[in-house]
């Protein structure tokens, strides 16, 4: 490989949001000028929580692609896939579940957090607790050496670079490397309510919102709460969510401007809301445009050419992994 190797990838369980703009893929936007970058639908992902609902996941894996090249995702610079449509993904994982101890999987912080969280899905089944397990051959298959994750994610990751130590432990070579993390330097991104933006919380602003419903949700966000009146001063930095917003679409000057007047009582909050709905429709006016362009494009052909791609480097590898396992070629 010439460059460094990154992948990536995300469950197909609904539209995209303001939170996945702005804490991933403008992440992915910056990796794919630098780097041999794979990123994947996660539909099998999908499949550990959705799976007595699935029939949705085809549509939500569409629209997402679709989503991705609306923000600038380009199939010329990056390979873009379906996680289905690799089997050699189903294979590895197999092989990795034959040697991966489950108190690693138990241990999982996340695994513990969504069973205790998550009341309305029986979450107790194989494919939930050994989601890691196939998370870590989607990117060993292809030999990645980076992985962008968020802080929760890096459990998660150790126990990839913990499959690839214990398979070159166990089978005597040195074939798998260990990813290292690419954390994301954007936090967590706020929702109306505060907490984080998640469909979930029915509390995001998301990419195909029309312009009145972007207003909307907008002008519903948190602000300062002490702030009872225009003429109060208030305290964007530390008690406004909707400020933590205004940071991702402002300038520096024009933040230090709102803190200004904001803490002399100039600039009121419905004010402060509108200018930004407006600002953060005139960003996503963009990708609307770009929709509108990618859905009169060959999107399939592309989607194709980059599954034809990964397909041709994971069969490899799970060849190779076969002979190393077995010492030869059984058939």
């Amino acid at each position: 490989m010439s460059k460094i190797r990154v992948l990536s990838g995300m469950r197909p369980t609904g539209p995209l949001h303001l939170g996945h703009l702005h804490g991933v893929l403008k992440n992915w936007l910056e990796l794919q000028e630098k780097y041999d970058c794979f990123y994947f639908i996660a539909d099998w992902h999908a499949l550990t929580t959705e799976y007595e609902n699935p029939e949705n996941i085809s549509e939500f894996s569409k629209e997402l692609f679709l989503e991705w090249l609306s923000v600038g995702l380009s199939p010329q610079k990056s390979t873009l896939f379906i996680q289905s449509a690799i089997k050699e993904h189903a294979e590895l994982h197999l092989l990795f579940s034959m040697f991966v101890p489950v108190p690693w999987l138990e241990r999982n912080p996340s695994y513990k957090e969504m069973l205790q969280n998550i009341q309305n899905k029986d979450l107790n089944t194989y494919g939930f607790l050994g989601y890691p397990v196939l998370q870590a051959a989607d990117i060993l298959i292809y030999k990645a050496q980076k992985v962008p994750v968020g802080i929760d994610q890096v459990p998660h990751l150790e126990l990839t670079r913990e499959i690839a130590r214990r398979f070159n432990y166990l089978y005597k070579v040195n074939y798998f490397p260990e990813p290292e993390p690419i954390l994301s330097e954007v936090s967590k991104i706020p929702g109306i309510d505060g907490r984080k933006m998640s469909k979930s919380y029915r509390n995001a602003i998301f990419l195909n919102d029309p312009p009145e419903v972007v207003r909307e949700k907008v002008m519903n966000y948190v602000t300062d709460t002490q702030r009872i009146k225009k003429s109060d001063p208030g305290d964007p930095e530390n008690r406004c969510v909707a400020f933590n917003l205004i940071k991702l679409y402002y300038s520096d000057e024009e933040i230090k401007e709102i803190i200004r007047d904001c803490k002399n009582a100039v600039l009121g909050c419905v004010e402060c809301k509108k200018r930004l709905a407006e600002r953060i429709i005139f960003e996503l006016e963009k990708i609307w445009d770009k929709r509108l362009e990618v859905e009169k494009e060959d999107w399939k052909e592309m989607l194709y050419k980059g599954i034809e791609t990964a397909r041709e480097i994971a069969h490899q590898t799970v060849e190779e992994v076969n002979i190393i396992i077995f010492r030869k070629k059984i058939i």
